[in-house]
């Protein structure tokens, strides 16, 4: 009706040749390449920072959880878990996997230091 017979045989035509799956196709083959690099990858590094930080954990160490609280690990209890002191006399054991962040010994020494003096 509204499209001439010359118009729609031209369209079968194109559809019809050899490339044209091919052009079809590339525009998904580049956004699976552009979200493989722009988000899978990055995130796979991250996972594996955090393993590596988590695995390099000792007694001592001042760390942050996911929740913000902030501590020093009194034990490793097992693969999985850790006892962690967030005041004196306060012990609390949480999961390896929800540590956030893992600031150095030398950081909480400074820290506690400064805090004496200024009183």
């Amino acid at each position: 009706m509204f499209i001439s017979p010359a118009f729609a045989q031209g369209a079968v035509e194109a559809t019809e040749q050899g490339g044209g799956f091919f052009i079809q196709i590339l525009p998904l083959i580049l956004i699976f390449f552009i979200f493989y690099f722009m988000v899978l990858r990055p995130q796979n590094k991250r996972i594996q920072e955090h393993r590596g930080m988590v695995n390099e954990m000792r007694r001592g160490d001042r760390i942050v959880t996911g929740g913000g609280l902030i501590g020093t690990v009194k034990k490793l209890v097992g693969d999985d878990e850790v006892l962690v002191e967030l005041a004196k006399g306060v012990d609390v054991s949480v999961v390896k996997s929800t540590i956030m962040t893992l600031r150095s010994k030398s950081d909480s020494i400074v820290k506690t230091k400064t805090k004496t003096k200024a009183k």
